[in-house]
């Protein structure tokens, strides 16, 4: 049976001046010329894709697609309409993403995450609604840290991230304290696998690792400051959220290391930078 949208190994069982038919004697469907390798006779099998011409025919081509039926890929607009987007995956005719299935604005030469599927017309459409699209079975383990593009910001569930372009993960809202965007690229750790194969993220490390980047990022924005930070871990949320992209604790923790290692001062409300003495000055 003749598959469409996906890569399949097809006989051929018909010769014409314009190409060969793959398939059986009671299926068969089109490879054009160009496509039939130069050592092609009649019975051999060939790996072929299979999908619909700008005529809607069915037609095959020996080139592999950038996405096949049922997976996620990053795919470049190749151009814009009322009724959806074009996308570029490789083959003659663009791949059409209808409007509906959009869950953003597009614009030629953007690359998005669209999952590849077959409308009610029989056709085959891309959609960037793809979180019934990516799979639960990621060969990652908790701790390991991982790349993705963020597919979906939800404020109550937090930052929908397709790991690898193809796992389902998942930044909690809790441990979201800077703005995501839908396309962005991110590197996180895996919190958890979850029994149904779910990767929990966080773009944090480890505690004990991430106190010492937190001090580092906290050194960074006193410098900002000129020395003097405004305020200090007693701050509300917000304001260490919008100026350090971290939480509360996590700015309390920095800030008691900082401490600890006599690097800054509390003083009037205020975080300063304990400069280092000059040991040639003396009082």
């Amino acid at each position: 049976m003749i598959q469409l949208g996906k890569k399949q190994i097809l006989k051929i069982v018909r010769q014409k001046e314009f190409g060969v038919y793959v398939g059986d004697e009671t299926e068969s469907v089109l490879l054009p010329s160009k496509d039939v390798p130069k050592q092609a006779r009649m019975g051999d099998e060939l790996e072929v894709f299979v999908y619909r011409d700008s005529s809607d025919r069915l037609i095959a081509t020996t080139r592999t697609p950038a996405v096949t039926l049922g997976e996620v890929a990053l795919l470049e607009v190749k151009d814009t309409g009322k009724i959806g987007a074009f996308l570029d995956w490789g083959l003659e005719k663009d791949l059409f993403l209808p409007f509906k299935e959009q869950t953003m604005p597009l614009r030629p030469g953007k690359k998005v995450l669209a999952a590849l599927y077959i409308d009610k017309s029989d056709r085959l459409c891309a959609t960037m609604k793809i979180y019934d699209h990516l799979k639960t079975d990621a060969p990652y383990e908790k701790n390991a840290w991982v790349r993705g593009t963020v597919y979906q910001v939800n404020e109550r569930f937090g930052v929908f991230v397709a790991v690898d372009e193809r796992y389902h993960g998942l930044i909690p809202a809790n441990l979201v304290h800077q703005p995501y965007r839908v396309g962005d690229e991110v590197e996180a750790r895996v919190l958890n696998v979850r029994e149904d194969g779910k990767l929990e993220l966080s773009p944090r490390h480890r505690m004990d690792v991430q106190i010492g980047k937190d001090a580092e990022t906290v050194m960074d924005v006193l410098d900002s400051y000129c020395g003097v930070l405004p305020f200090t871990e007693k701050a509300v949320p917000a304001v260490i959220e919008r100026e350090l992209a971290m939480s509360k604790a996590a700015f309390k923790r920095a800030v008691g290391h900082l401490l600890k290692e006599g690097k800054i001062v509390i003083t009037d409300g205020k975080i300063r930078k304990k400069e280092d003495e000059d040991p040639t000055v003396r009082s």
